[in-house]
Order: C-alpha cells, then sequence, then structure tokens
C-alpha cells in the first residue's frame, strides 16, 4: 500500500472514531436531558410527547441507556484502539432494538410517526450499524487491539 494511502486511510479512521464521539455524545445528552426531566430540554418537545415519555414504564430506561451509552462507550474505544469497540457497538444495537421494538408496539404519539422522525429511526439504524460494521472489520484487521 502506498503511504499517501495509508495516511488517507488513516486520516478516515480518525474522522469517523471522532464523528462517532460526537454522534454518539449527543445520544447521551438527549437521554440525560430526557431522563432527568430537564425542564428547558423538555420544553422543545411537545406535550404529547412528554406525555408519552412520562406514561412509559421506568424498564425501558435501561434499554435506551444501553443503546446510547454502549454507542459512546464504543466510539470511545475506537479512539484508543480497543477491540472492545465491537462488543460495545453490538451492545448498543441490542439496546436500540429493544428500545424501539417498545416504542413501535405501544404506539408512538402522532408527532413522533412523522415522515422526518421515521427517517431519522433509519438513520439511527444505519449509523449504529455501520458503526457496528466499522468496528469489526478494523477489528478484522489487526487495527484494534
Amino acid at each position: 500500500m502506498a503511504g499517501g494511502q495509508g495516511k488517507a486511510q488513516g486520516r478516515a479512521y480518525w474522522l469517523i472514531a471522532v464523528a462517532a464521539v460526537l454522534w454518539n455524545g449527543f445520544g447521551c445528552l438527549d437521554f440525560t436531558m430526557t431522563a432527568s426531566r430537564n425542564p428547558a430540554y423538555l420544553a422543545q418537545m411537545p406535550v404529547e410527547v412528554i406525555d408519552w415519555l412520562d406514561s412509559a414504564p421506568t424498564w425501558t430506561l435501561l434499554p435506551w441507556a444501553l443503546g446510547v451509552g454502549g454507542g459512546l462507550l464504543g466510539s470511545l474505544l475506537l479512539l484508543v484502539r480497543s477491540r472492545w469497540a465491537t462488543s460495545a457497538f453490538a451492545g448498543s444495537i441490542l439496546g436500540l432494538a429493544v428500545s424501539q421494538a417498545w416504542q413501535f408496539t405501544v404506539g408512538l404519539p402522532p408527532s413522533m410517526t412523522t415522515p422526518e422522525m421515521l427517517a431519522m429511526s433509519v438513520l439511527i439504524w444505519a449509523i449504529a450499524l455501520g458503526l457496528l460494521w466499522f468496528a469489526w472489520d478494523k477489528q478484522r484487521a489487526g487495527v484494534l487491539r
């Protein structure tokens, strides 16, 4: 492999890892502000969403925390090139799956079923699966130790 191509791949790795930290960091911020019922944060949400959140069973916080926390942990582990990033991203996928299975089973408020919100769900899945694949590929290639 040419030196320039290796540098480009190295830059791409770090760009993806840093972007993953930012993306998953926002997910953790959203979880923390919502779970702690931060008034200023919740004021940005429609009342029907707050009512829906308030009606959610307490156990639903666990898979949500696993989803966002696993994503952030996996991203941070990418930064230190740890092979455990793959496991953290797998945990994140598990949390996401349980959270969204519950959400779509009990029914979402109308403001959460708009095409934009559904597109956001698809984007979240695409990024989560993409990061899992990225970590697995880098682990297989020996980049993650």
